[in-house]
């Protein structure tokens, strides 16, 4: 009878054939490759090799061995070939991008949000200050006090009535 383990243990990993493989590896390859064919350089490169390739089989110039005779059936078919490749690569480059921009996109909404809630606050806060404020003597009503019980009390030195004695 085969030995069992412990059921309070994990089990070892079973051996499988399959490769491992690194999900994220074909995206990478994916956005590099998509990089790459935005560029000048792809552009000129496949200029290159469609414009040598027409030459040496459109029967310009000495007798050589040509493999693709008019119509060019074989550089259709090349980039055919290329282009059927091109296409799922830069959709799931574009696939990645929005993944990543979702995520931008929800940071930048929860920042906002922080952003809207202090604003809030503080205006509450200054709105608080400012009642307060209204309630304590400011330096104008001061001065304005000050002037007016000045002004009482140069009267009273130059002789004149003392304004709050009526009797």
């Amino acid at each position: 009878m085969a030995e069992r383990g412990r059921l309070d243990q994990p089990r070892g990993r079973r051996r499988t054939f399959r490769p491992r493989t690194d999900g994220d590896r074909l995206g990478r390859f994916s956005e590099s490759f998509a990089r790459f064919m935005g560029t000048a350089t792809f552009l000129a490169w496949m200029t290159v090799v469609i414009a040598a390739w027409l030459l040496w089989n459109s029967g310009l110039g000495p007798d050589r061995p040509r493999w693709d005779e008019y119509p060019f059936i074989f550089l259709t078919l090349i980039l055919s070939l290329q282009a059927s490749y091109a296409a799922p690569l830069i959709l799931l480059a574009q696939n990645r991008q929005e993944s990543r921009d979702r995520v931008q996109q929800e940071q930048d909404r929860d920042a906002n949000a922080q952003s809207h809630a202090d604003m809030e606050f503080l205006a509450r806060e200054v709105a608080s200050l400012r009642m307060g404020i209204g309630e304590v003597a400011t330096r104008d009503f001061l001065r304005g006090e000050l002037r007016g019980l000045l002004e009482t009390l140069e009267q009273a030195d130059s002789g004149g009535d003392d304004p709050d004695d009526s009797s």
